[in-house]
């Protein structure tokens, strides 16, 4: 009888062992069929964080929901420095500063929706998150002239409801694979730092250029230079995803 046991107990962990062998397969399998060139995948709606490229190229991405302080010297830096960027910014900001929003256009930068009131979607009835894009989308195209198909929901407050609304609205909703954490105002160079070690082929940037992110004009240079000495070149979101394989993130 002790025989039957201590043979039944290796057959059970042989067993075992096979089981997690193949979950942990499975799980392999799940992750690397999330890379997908579509936006919108069987699996749902999802938000694109960064592209698998091996072509070492960037994308410098800016929030912008208040204020006329800090636009206009990142857009100086970005002129100087001849790089292209991507702006998200609220339709009420765009509504308060056409000017700024024209110039961001007009300096062949992309712009995108972050928005119009600066809300939390996640807390928001479908039909608000809904009224709030289309709000958006109007007074930015009311401001610059485009028609924005990028959308970074406001403080990067997401989830599959709103995933799903994007993505009937025409949107492809853009997030994040590096924070330069520059809205917490930690200083130049631990800004610098923040974007350029961890930065790789694909990655999209987080900044900021509202009035409360103080010290990004100031990191901008140094990030740009930086990345340029390690052979990177910067390009807006759009073509960042053209002819690239996403790497996104299924939201649940």
């Amino acid at each position: 009888m002790k025989f039957f046991w201590i043979v039944n107990g290796k057959t059970l962990k042989k067993t075992l062992l096979i089981i997690v062998s193949a979950f942990i397969a499975a799980a392999i399998a799940f992750m690397n069929s999330s890379e997908l060139p579509a936006f919108s995948t069987s699996g749902g709606p999802r938000a694109i964080s960064k592209v698998n490229t091996e072509k070492k190229q960037v994308a410098l991405t800016f929030d912008i929901g208040w204020g006329d302080l800090r636009a206009k010297p990142i857009l100086r830096v970005l002129e100087k420095k001849n790089v292209q960027a991507t702006f998200f910014v609220s339709g009420s900001w765009a509504e308060h500063h056409p000017k700024i929003a024209k110039k961001i256009v007009t300096e062949e930068n992309e712009i995108g929706s972050h928005g119009f009131g600066h809300k939390n979607y996640r807390s928001m009835e479908e039909a608000a998150i809904r009224k709030d894009i289309l709000l958006a989308r109007e007074a930015i195209k009311k401001a610059t002239g485009k028609t924005t198909s990028l959308l970074r929901p406001p403080n990067g407050n997401f989830n599959e409801k709103v995933l799903e609304i994007a993505e009937a609205l025409n949107y492809t909703v853009i997030d994040s694979s590096v924070n330069s954490r520059d809205i917490t105002n930690p200083g130049a160079r631990t800004i610098i730092r923040n974007v350029v070690e961890p930065a790789s082929p694909g990655d999209i940037i987080l900044m900021h250029a509202s009035d409360s992110a103080k010290q990004t004009d100031k990191a901008l240079p140094a990030i740009i230079e930086k990345l340029k000495d390690e052979g990177y070149s910067f390009v807006t979101v759009s073509k960042l995803l053209t002819n690239a394989e996403t790497q996104s993130e299924l939201v649940k």
